[in-house]
């Protein structure tokens, strides 16, 4: 059996219950204690149990109603928190959460050898401003929504991917070797441009340039943006639909 104690798991409510119960116990307990002396053995038997049971009666249920209500603010805050940094369009992460947790993940490790090297790419729709003109806004929604999608499948576990733009998305890939970063990065760019775009109505292919820059050593979130950003800028200046990826 797992039991959670965070603030939204049921272990911690019952347990605050039983302890926080047991405490009132005890010190009804010791607040009567000065009285026992003068009890005879019937008296003194109905004196604790008086001390132990009110305690229950009345502890119990007032300490579970507080601690089921603690974990049901605690389980909205959690979604508030989640809904604050979750793009509602393509269920990324915001461009703000997703810098919060690129930085903290250099920062944490930044004496860290081992893990200090990895890849951060700019992944940007190409012609996005043509596809709204073109076909509708709705069209050029489920074209973010199908590049986020691609994102997300092609990545691992541990990597990020944040929207931080209309049509722009970065992605952090901690730990990942050069070729491993141009692979995931050729994969996406792939399966964008054969994906089947129907939405695109005279079957224009979809396509997304990516730039990049991989990293070994302490770095910075800015540093690895703007490397990758500049990568992009060529990606899209030698004809779209290509990734560029350099060390920083």
């Amino acid at each position: 059996m797992k039991f959670d104690f965070t603030r939204t798991g049921w272990s911690r409510v019952i347990i605050v219950t039983i302890v926080g119960t047991f405490i009132c116990i005890a010190a009804a307990l010791f607040v009567d204690s000065f009285n026992f002396s003068g009890f005879d053995e019937t008296q003194l038997a109905r004196a604790i149990a008086v001390d132990i049971l009110l305690p229950i009666g009345l502890a119990v249920p007032m300490l579970f109603l507080l601690m089921s209500k603690l974990r049901e603010l605690a389980i909205a805050n959690n979604k508030l928190a989640n809904i604050a940094a979750t793009d509602s369009l393509t269920s990324v992460l915001t461009r703000s959460a997703f810098t919060v947790l690129v930085d903290a993940y250099l920062d944490k490790f930044s004496s860290d050898a081992d893990r200090m090297r990895g890849a951060f790419l700019v992944v940007d729709a190409d012609d996005f401003k043509r596809i709204n003109d073109l076909y509708g806004h709705s069209s050029g929604d489920s074209a973010l929504r199908l590049i986020a999608s691609t994102i997300r499948q092609t990545l691992r576990p541990e990597d990020l991917v944040g929207r931080v733009g209309g049509d722009e998305f970065t992605v952090f890939l901690p730990g990942s070797s050069p070729s491993q970063a141009a692979a995931m990065a050729e994969q996406m760019r792939q399966t964008i441009y054969s994906a089947d775009a129907h939405f695109l109505h005279d079957h224009r292919r979809l396509s997304i340039s990516i730039g990049g820059t991989t990293f070994a050593g302490s770095t910075s979130f800015n540093a690895l943006f703007n490397a990758a950003d500049e990568r992009l800028y060529e990606a899209k200046a030698r004809g779209r639909n290509r990734i560029e990826i350099e060390p920083l």
